[in-house]
């Protein structure tokens, strides 16, 4: 079918307000005259009992109207979104190093800020876990480990003909959005009017009502757009917004908090690092038989979203392979640290690096080409199509999609050529290495609870038409997608449709823009919304005119199965003068999700989105510095509803994934402070990280399950694209190993590790 619309390019909707500046962010929008400016006090010490909090010269300080404490929650002091085990202000306790001790409202952000430092804490430090081996060693976690069993592994390891281990650390990785967080807080006569810059507002709404003891009816919370969140906005933003509602609800004055980007990186979660234990037994050819892993993370002090993130590794810990047994536990542990919280992948790309680690250990061991190795143990037919936890894999295309890589990549031949040409380097200090990694990853939310979402679409008497749903704008293009879909349906232009701030008050109970799954969702509801217009506008006009069969709506007319056609806002205006309701909502709910968390068995996913890439990588042996050459990207997107904004998202996933595995490090204190807490402290890619040869296409595919428009999510999984340069640079480093052996080169993979890793090989070849 020819379609107007979708499965076309379109600008991304704010693109010329972002590339002028002109974008309004929270931080952007005018200050309202009487509006205070709030600031945190933070903690200077680590897990500790308070034993005094002197606030006198805070008070006194020029320009302070008003100082909050836990005491003058009148609610729930809690910004946790799950166990409510996340104080918004420290009580009795101090649970981690920066945790927010008070609140200063001032009359300037700048004096906010002095008299935020003018506090006196006396306190009594307590022994601190801030380490995963730390928690491990001492049995500290937050829930139940996850365990998925099939068969008796430890039997299929040692019956096996060969066996390998290995230890793999992955760090952990700062959101570092452009946008800070930052909230704006107006009092008025029917409640409160908060604008956020939060990936879920109605959490947000809830956990604002629940401190301040007011319904959520009397809570408006409005995103326009986020400067970035990646996962970061999702829970992160509550304490700024509900602290800020606080205050003017206590003042009766508008409140605007912004954090300092120190602070920001002090107080808000990360990407959990993992530490991965390992055994894998394979035969000669390099089959799997049997599979050990151990997921342990670091959650910090707190749940936050930690259960569901370690399960979603599990899920991935064999990305596209097939384990005919195994034993995958995941510990999920606590530590005296800020809490942990979502990223972009959501805990998949942990668990794909132990399997991609899984693949290179066995590869090496037999000699073979890791891409053979790859293929000859990806998900097939029957029982070999079934995941640890149950799910059968019915639409994989990867032994499709990879050998097609390979090919238009030149990846054999590319790769046989830096062997010869490591094995001849001499005396050069310059390695380089390749790798073809592939990506499964399951789109939908594991919490099943949140596969759901609304629309609400007017059309007004001159034919325009304004949408609003349920998800938010962070840059990813979410809005140009879903505009795209209402015109689609409608037949109108896509300059026709008004996009419009999501609200809380027009379209209730939404869940977070994540999972990849903000088209899926928020697509869908707005399509059920459109076509309850469309049926409406064509009984109306069929009455109207005496027409017999369907009418079509396409560029911006009605048309009759006889020829005629007429101006759609013709048509809208006369279905108004008919008195034909022009307003309409739309709901969707995901089908077929079944998961039990209590067995870990289950459907968890609607479908799988795929991908693969070819990194090719130089290493300096010298200096350890690094860069990566060239990359072959190609990434299933079903059929892409914009093309280029998802060749967008499938590039910034890729860098963004880059820098998480080879340069972004986060560093802590013995009593877990971070100290990597600024850009001059804390490394991210940057234009000339970028592959200067960076190819990316779409694999030509039609989605198998009934998703909007035959579209595949593309928000997370090109993040896990990168694993190509790990191993990749592992490839490098292992032209110093023995035969048969891999290097542990933990992530990131920094100069500094990949010179202690050579260091490693060496001493191992000696």
């Amino acid at each position: 079918m020819t379609r107007h619309v979708v499965h076309k390019s379109h600008p991304h909707d704010s693109g010329p307000l972002h590339v002028t500046g002109a974008a309004p962010y929270v931080d952007d929008l005018p200050t309202p005259s009487n509006a205070l400016h709030a600031c945190f006090g933070l903690a200077p010490v680590g897990r500790s009992v308070i034993e005094s909090l002197d606030l006198s010269a805070v008070w006194a300080a020029p320009g302070v109207v008003d100082v909050i404490q836990a005491a003058d929650i009148p609610g729930e002091n809690n910004a946790g979104p799950v166990v409510h085990d996340e104080p918004l202000l420290a009580e009795d306790d101090i649970l981690f190093p920066g945790q927010a001790l008070f609140c200063v409202l001032a009359e300037t952000r700048l004096q906010a800020r002095k008299a935020a430092r003018l506090f006196v804490l006396k306190a009594r430090e307590l022994p601190a876990l801030t380490t995963v081996d730390e928690a491990v060693e001492a049995n500290a976690f937050l829930h139940d480990p996850l365990v998925f069993q099939r068969g008796t592994v430890s039997t299929a390891i040692e019956n096996a003909d060969h066996s390998m281990a290995s230890r793999l650390y992955i760090g952990g990785q700062e959101h570092f959005y452009l946008e800070g967080q930052g909230s704006l807080a107006l009092p008025s006569a029917d409640g409160l009017h908060v604008i956020s810059s939060t990936q879920h507002p109605s959490e947000i709404q809830d956990l604002i009502a629940d401190a301040l003891n007011m319904s959520a009816a009397e809570v408006t919370v409005e995103v326009r757009r986020m400067g970035g969140a990646f996962g970061g906005k999702e829970t992160q933003a509550a304490p700024l917004s509900v602290i800020a509602a606080l205050g003017a609800q206590r003042t009766g004055r508008a409140v605007r908090f912004r954090l300092d980007r120190d602070d920001d990186f002090i107080l808000t979660g990360k990407r959990h690092d993992f530490r991965a234990d390992i055994r894998v037994g394979f035969d000669a050819e390099g089959m799997i038989k049997g599979v050990d892993g151990l997921l342990a993370s670091r959650c910090g002090y707190g749940h936050d979203l930690s259960r569901a993130i370690n399960d979603r590794a599990m899920f991935h810990a064999d990305n596209g392979y097939f384990y005919p047994e195994l034993e995958l536990t995941s510990l999920r542990t606590r530590t005296d640290t800020v809490s942990n919280t979502a990223f972009r992948g959501f805990g998949g790309p942990q668990g794909m690096m132990l399997a991609e680690r899984v693949v290179d250990l066995v590869a090496a061991s037999v000699q073979r080409d890791p891409l053979d190795v790859r293929l000859a143990n990806l998900y097939g037919e029957g029982e070999r199509g079934v995941t640890p936890f149950g799910m059968q894999v019915e639409d994989n295309i990867l032994p499709q999609l990879m050998p097609e890589l390979a090919k238009t990549s030149d990846y054999r031949a590319r790769r046989a050529a830096i062997i010869d040409a490591n094995a001849a380097a001499g005396r050069s200090p310059i390695r380089r290495g390749i790798a073809l990694t592939p990506v499964r990853f399951g789109i939908s939310f594991t919490t099943s609870f949140l596969n759901q979402a609304g629309a609400l679409i007017n059309i007004y008497k001159d034919g325009s038409v304004l949408l609003n749903h349920g998800g938010t704008e962070m840059g990813q293009g979410l809005f140009v997608k879903v505009a795209q879909v209402t015109a689609e349906v409608l037949g109108v232009a896509l300059e026709d449709v008004k996009i419009s701030s999501t609200r809380t008050d027009k379209v209730p109970n939404t869940s977070a823009t994540a999972a990849s799954s903000g088209s899926d969702l928020n697509g869908w509801a707005a399509k059920l919304a459109a076509l309850k217009l469309r049926g409406r506008l064509s009984e109306f006009w069929r009455t109207a005119k005496g027409i017999d069969g369907e009418l079509t709506f396409a560029n911006r007319r009605v048309h009759s199965p006889d020829g005629q056609s007429w101006p759609f806002a013709e048509v809208v205006r006369a279905a108004y003068l008919g008195r034909v309701s022009l307003s309409a909502t739309g709901y969707y709910r995901t089908p077929k999700i079944d998961w039990d968390a209590a067995t870990g068995q289950g459907r968890p996913f609607l479908y799988f989105a795929y991908g693969a890439a070819v990194s090719e990588v130089e290493i300096d042996t010298l200096t350890g510095a690094n860069r990566v050459v060239r990359a072959d990207i190609l990434h299933d997107v079903g059929r892409s509803l914009n093309p280029d904004i998802d060749h967008g998202q499938i590039e910034g996933g890729f860098v963004q994934g880059m820098g998480w595995l080879t340069m972004e490090e986060l560093v802590y204190s013995a009593r877990g402070e971070v100290l990597t807490h600024a850009p001059s402290t804390y490394k991210i890619p940057c234009a000339s990280d970028r592959p200067d040869d960076l190819r990316i296409n779409l694999f030509d595919n039609d989605n198998t399950e009934d998703t909007i428009f035959k579209s595949k999510a593309v928000g997370e999984p090109p993040l896990m694209l990168a694993i190509s340069v790990h191993s990749a640079l592992a490839h490098a480093v292992s032209s110093f190993s023995p035969v048969g052996r891999w290097p542990e080169l933990d992530a990131p993979a920094t100069a500094e590790e990949i010179l202690r890793t050579i260091a490693q090989e060496q001493a191992a070849a000696s």
